[in-house]
């Protein structure tokens, strides 16, 4: 069941606690994709507040939204590319993505084999995607606070294993959000010394959510290529006044 949009904005934009983990993730996706330039970028779910940082040079920035969540108008102040669609039909076309990301999208999907063919299907040549999900052993998926309390925590064997079976290689994976989901002032404060620590600990143990990035497969085709031969055209003109027969 996808969160209600409402309550997405107030927690990333309107609570402490919010705009701390969204940092959090959002330092760790520029780590992996630290340039866009001339590409095209799109998130699905929640992932608006991770693409700021290609607003400005990508050569196109989509905020795909899914039709249960709800949409709402982004980046404030600039032109809108938030887009509402289908979980599993979106308006973009095939191979036409060369980076994707994923937040509150794919633990929320109540079809997310369908979700992963239509990641796939729009992802292109050399298109790189990063599934961001919460950690089943973390703290985060424990409480019902923030929106990773909501949905189906994976872990890491679980979210790799179901991106295999969809054909996606898995080129590496993170963490993110090491500090404590509560809104009491005192973790707050301590929050950033949490982060800092947690770049030491292991990732399976330590971190709120798991950041994986995978490329699409590519099948070569196998076998001889035939081309195939162009009649030739004085011949075939040839047919016209001297008719060819079958043989006998």
């Amino acid at each position: 069941m996808h969160l209600d949009v409402q309550d997405l904005r107030n927690f990333y934009y309107r609570s402490t606690l919010g705009r701390a983990a969204q940092a959090s993730i959002r330092g760790r996706l520029t780590q992996l994709w630290p340039e866009a330039a001339g590409l095209t970028v799109a998130g699905f779910g929640f992932a608006a507040p991770l693409l700021r940082p290609y607003l400005s040079e990508a050569r196109r920035v989509m905020a795909l939204m899914p039709g249960p969540q709800g949409v709402m108008q982004w980046p404030a102040g600039q032109p809108n590319v938030s887009v509402l669609c289908e979980e599993t039909s979106w308006p973009v076309e095939t191979g036409r993505i060369d980076r994707l990301v994923l937040l509150h999208g794919l633990e929320t999907s109540e079809r997310p084999a369908r979700l992963l063919e239509e990641c796939s299907r729009v992802l292109g040549p050399g298109g790189r995607a990063i599934f961001i999900v919460p950690n089943r052993a973390g703290l985060w998926a424990r409480s019902d606070l923030t929106p990773f309390g909501f949905g189906r925590p994976y872990t890491l064997r679980q979210l790799e294993g179901q991106l295999r079976e969809h054909e996606f290689t898995i080129e590496r994976h993170t963490a993110a959000l090491y500090r404590l989901p509560s809104h009491k002032r005192f973790w707050l404060k301590t929050g950033a010394m949490f982060e800092r620590m947690g770049d030491r600990l292991p990732a399976m143990l330590a971190g709120g959510v798991f950041m994986v990035e995978v490329s699409k497969q590519t099948h070569p085709q196998k076998g001889h290529m035939i081309r195939p031969r162009a009649p030739n055209p004085i011949r075939v003109l040839e047919g016209l006044s001297n008719p060819l027969t079958e043989p006998a």
